[in-house]
């Protein structure tokens, strides 16, 4: 079956304030997710791709525009169910100040049972994604064969709960998986199981470095701003 490559988009504003964007409107590519954005064409070299789909969400719109203008003709296709978790009254609120919530203690050790006050369940998130991306795939191996390569544009915690389902781990697990704005992700889907590929690739191993600010060992949510 196809072969799945999944982009987390650029840096953003939002990531760069600290801030849960969730679908607020209004946030783009900062200048250094422009850059990443712009290296993108030539990273995926001469890979071919049946097709390209993205969240509809600003900031993974303009991480794809270099990639369509590079490649006339290959055109963008849209689907809400690779959009950004919907965080309800936590959207646009800085994680700093989440970081004291009660329910982020359940979002980083136990997230199958967080629910966002006004929002969505992070179990009903990873249901849309893996949903579309099993409809996407049945879809790409039927027009374009089983051989085809096609690619999405989303979101850290969309990701990293795909990759989650791709290794067979429980939602409750997908917090210790990390992918940095631009990183692509590969993962092929067969029959019987996926095999995911790359994981986070970001065409260097800066990330990899030692950061002052670890966190705690606590997944980002939301995805953060990527190495510094």
């Amino acid at each position: 079956m196809a072969t799945l490559i999944l982009v987390r988009h650029g840096r953003s504003t939002a990531n760069t304030a600290g801030l849960l964007a969730g679908w607020t409107p209004g946030i783009a590519l900062d200048e250094r997710g422009a850059a990443q954005a712009a290296a993108l064409p030539g990273r995926l070299g001469d890979i071919p791709l049946a097709a390209v789909v993205s969240s509809p969400l600003q900031r993974c719109r303009e991480t794809l525009q270099p990639l369509l203008d590079a490649r006339p003709g290959l055109g963008i296709r849209t689907d809400d169910r690779i959009g950004e978790c919907h965080y309800g009254d936590w959207s646009g609120r800085k994680l700093a100040e989440l970081s004291g919530e009660p329910l982020m203690e359940v979002v980083q050790r136990h997230p199958s049972a967080a629910v966002f006050p006004g929002g969505e369940s992070m179990a009903a998130m990873q249901a849309r994604a893996v949903e579309a991306v099993r409809e996407w795939n049945a879809r790409i191996d039927e027009e374009h064969g089983e051989d085809a390569v096609f690619l999405m544009c989303s979101h850290g915690d969309i990701i990293k709960a795909l990759v989650a389902d791709a290794l067979g781990m429980h939602l409750d697990l997908f917090q210790r998986i990390h992918v940095d704005p631009c990183s692509l992700t590969a993962v092929r889907y067969t029959r019987l199981r996926p095999f995911v590929l790359r994981l986070g690739d970001t065409g260097d191993l800066a990330g990899l470095a030692p950061r002052a600010s670890a966190g705690g060992g606590d997944g980002v949510v939301g995805g953060g701003a990527g190495a510094p």
